[in-house]
């Protein structure tokens, strides 16, 4: 069965391939329910995709073999100001009929050095198209302060793509999902109590309108009309599972209108959720999920004959932490893409390649209760997260290959195929020790002032960021307390919170624990300070939830049934100027393994050419890694990814700083490794059912995710 981009599991997909812990073998009976649940869905799809062929065949009277699967790029069409056009059932370049075959790579979750790399790749592949979605909160990140710089410059990308012969389908949201935090719209926006995401509220088109006069005028010109790469703009995403208010999908369509958005337009939605998210006039995609014969039948009724979209072919799923890795059969992609193509239907496959959600990007799954993503986007992409290439790029390359024909007027052995980039050299550096320490409570005194206020705060609603509140990291909140007893969040706490009686940990509130016995430690007389760390694990990227998504403490904590009040407030956001101007210059020498939560400071010493490697904290608990100032993520002992992804372009000549914050127990010593290891830790149980697992978790680890498959 398939696997949403949301996150959602919905059924197994096939054995595992680049999983690094060996698992339990399936029984019997397992083997033979997963080979039932694989044919019924062959059988569902096959049915929708001969359906939709005997269907169009009889409208259009088309042939279906080779010749007319025609492929075209930029470079091969002479005229391309008139743009992507549907003819019947063709998709048509120039006035020719041509295949969009297309590949999904985010900018934002890969480092600019290595963007011509990456779509080299997806060219040489055989794909004719990126598509990349364009995150708000990215751009966004403070109400009015607009970033399109650095690793965040679209126009260059989308210009890049046209360098190496690609055209661009452009996903500008303002709602984009992409399992990012809060689906990519900006945190500040739930600042409004009143706030409805994706809806014609007005708090909501007025933020959307201001985003929209910054960005649409940057890519206008980058259009097909104006001679650029852009030959589609897809509307918000996945609205029909959304669909809280029918004028909304209108609204976007006449605000990208109105700027001057003059290229096609499409919806794209599961089989399911096809209605709810059409607009008029505007092409419906599909998501190859909840597919079937009335499917088709249904988008011919409101569309007529049209070209076959598939906008999200989906070959895998993010991981979540402490979840088992997600993982796909190579060969049921292929016969699924192989079907595809020989109905001409154009495809997106998603991700080509996934990237990173480098620091505090991702979000999370409403999967069971709640599930946080992690920091590798691998995704089972066709490259690798650090973009080196698989065996299912060669396979797919060869299928590309075999089944497009790249001109109309071109012989297929006398096509000329792109370069292909070489791999790129990992290395593994030597061992970094961390030989300095700052314990948080140390570097409290030199913070800014924290925000006091009678009642808890959540991070939205703070006074920081010039009125934008905080978005992510960590807050801390203090208040005095005379007494232990029963303290209780009743699910107040967003995500995770460590609990501290002073300096002494007691233990953690989240999302499955609420409650938490406080002692009274008789060596102190008179008040003692009660001490929680919250962190934000990541908004629900999608959902009907997301209004709802405010982090730190969302109301009232109680101590024995009373509410607890008089609260300092520490914003904990950890942006690059947090790390490298911010922190106090208070390090003490690291003699002994300090526990959390604390600053650890090493250097890593590197010739005069960086190379891509992987940071492995083999015997650290859970924090997060900084390089020069860079957030690489999250890191956390309890799996599935055990390797943090560490750039090349991001490191320097001889020195580099590397600073941890770690929550719980350090272990000192920072590892390097040549290879990803994104497979579930060797302790998890392969018993556990789906997202469930078991065994000696560290402290604070979901309670709801050690469920027995027996019980």
């Amino acid at each position: 069965m398939q696997l949403s981009r949301s996150g959602q599991q919905t059924g197994p997909r096939g054995a595992p391939v680049r999983v690094q812990a060996p698992q339990k073998p399936k029984t019997a009976a397992q083997n033979s329910a997963f080979r039932m649940q694989t044919l019924l869905v062959r059988l569902v799809v096959l049915l929708g995709l001969t359906s939709r062929l005997l269907e169009t065949s009889a409208l259009t009277g088309a042939p279906w073999g080779r010749a007319s699967r025609v492929f075209l790029s930029p470079s091969q069409v002479k005229d391309r100001r008139l743009g992507l056009k549907v003819k019947d059932s063709n998709f048509t370049l120039g006035g020719f009929p041509s295949l969009i075959l297309a590949g999904t790579i985010h900018y934002f979750r890969v480092p600019k050095e290595y963007w011509r790399d990456r779509l080299l790749k997806l060219r040489a592949c055989g794909f004719n198209t990126v598509t990349t979605h364009v995150p708000w909160n990215l751009h966004e990140p403070r109400r009015g302060q607009f970033q399109f710089t650095g690793n965040l410059d679209l126009a260059v990308f989308i210009s890049m793509a046209l360098e190496v012969d690609l055209w661009v389908i452009l996903c500008p949201g303002p709602y984009i999902g992409s399992d990012l935090d809060l689906g990519g719209l900006p945190s500040w926006l739930l600042r409004d109590p009143k706030m409805k995401l994706r809806t014609t509220y007005k708090g909501f088109t007025k933020a959307v309108n201001h985003y929209f006069d910054e960005l649409i005028p940057r890519i206008v010109s980058l259009q097909v009309q104006e001679d650029g790469p852009i030959i589609a703009v897809q509307l918000e995403n996945e609205y029909g599972s959304y669909h809280m208010d029918e004028k909304y999908m209108p609204y976007v369509k006449q605000a990208l209108v109105t700027r001057g958005v003059k290229t096609l337009l499409m919806t794209a939605d599961t089989g399911q959720d096809l209605t709810g998210g059409r607009v008029k006039n505007v092409l419906a995609t599909l998501h190859l999920r909840s597919i079937n014969k009335a499917t088709y039948e249904m988008l011919s009724s409101f569309q007529g004959p049209s070209p076959v979209l598939m906008t999200v072919y989906t070959a895998s799923a993010p991981d979540g932490w402490g979840a088992l890795r997600h993982s796909l059969d190579p060969h049921l992609v292929m016969r699924d893409a192989r079907e595809m193509l020989a109905f001409w239907f154009s495809l997106n496959f998603y991700m080509f390649h996934g990237g990173t959600n480098f620091g505090f990007m991702g979000g999370s799954a409403p999967l069971h209760s709640y599930l946080p993503t992690v920091t590798s986007y691998d995704y089972g992409a066709l490259l690798t997260e650090d973009g080196d290439y698989t065996p299912e790029y060669v396979t797919f390359q060869e299928l590309l290959r075999s089944v497009t024909v790249p001109s109309h007027n071109l012989n297929p052995n006398e096509v000329h195929r792109p370069p292909q980039p070489e791999s790129r050299p990992r290395v593994v550096y030597k061992p970094v020790t961390a030989t300095y320490y700052m314990s948080l409570w140390d570097a409290l005194p030199y913070l800014d002032e924290p925000t006091r206020s009678a009642k808890p705060v959540s991070m939205e609603k703070l006074s920081v960021n010039q009125g934008s509140g905080q978005s992510s990291g960590y807050i801390l909140y203090e208040t005095a307390i005379s007494s232990g007893g029963l303290l209780t969040s009743r699910g107040h706490v967003q995500d995770r919170g460590q609990v501290f009686l002073d300096n002494l940990y007691i233990g953690v509130l989240d999302h499955a624990s609420t409650e938490l016995t406080i002692p009274r430690r008789s060596d102190y007389e008179g008040s003692q300070m009660l001490r929680i760390l919250v962190e934000n694990q990541g908004r629900l990227a999608c959902g009907p939830d997301i209004n709802k998504e405010r982090k730190g403490l969302t109301g009232d904590i109680y101590l024995n049934k009373s509410p607890l009040r008089k609260f300092k407030i520490y914003s904990l956001e950890m942006k690059p100027k947090f790390i490298q101007r911010d922190l106090p210059n208070i390090w003490k020498p690291a003699l002994f393994q300090p526990r959390g939560p604390a600053f650890f400071l090493g250097l890593l010493r590197v010739g005069d050419h960086p190379r891509d490697t992987f940071i492995k904290m083999q015997d650290w608990t859970k924090g997060v890694v900084f390089i020069n100032g860079q957030n690489l993520g999250r890191y956390w002992n309890i799996g599935p990814q055990e390797t943090l992804y560490l750039p090349g372009p991001w490191l320097q000549p001889g020195a580099n700083e590397i600073v941890v914050f770690e929550e719980w127990k350090s272990a000192l010593v920072i590892q390097f490794t040549d290879s990803p290891q994104l497979g579930h830790v060797s302790w998890a149980s392969p018993r556990c059912r789906g997202q469930r697992m078991q065994g000696p978790a560290p402290p604070g680890t979901y309670a709801l995710l050690c469920q027995d498959t027996e019980s």
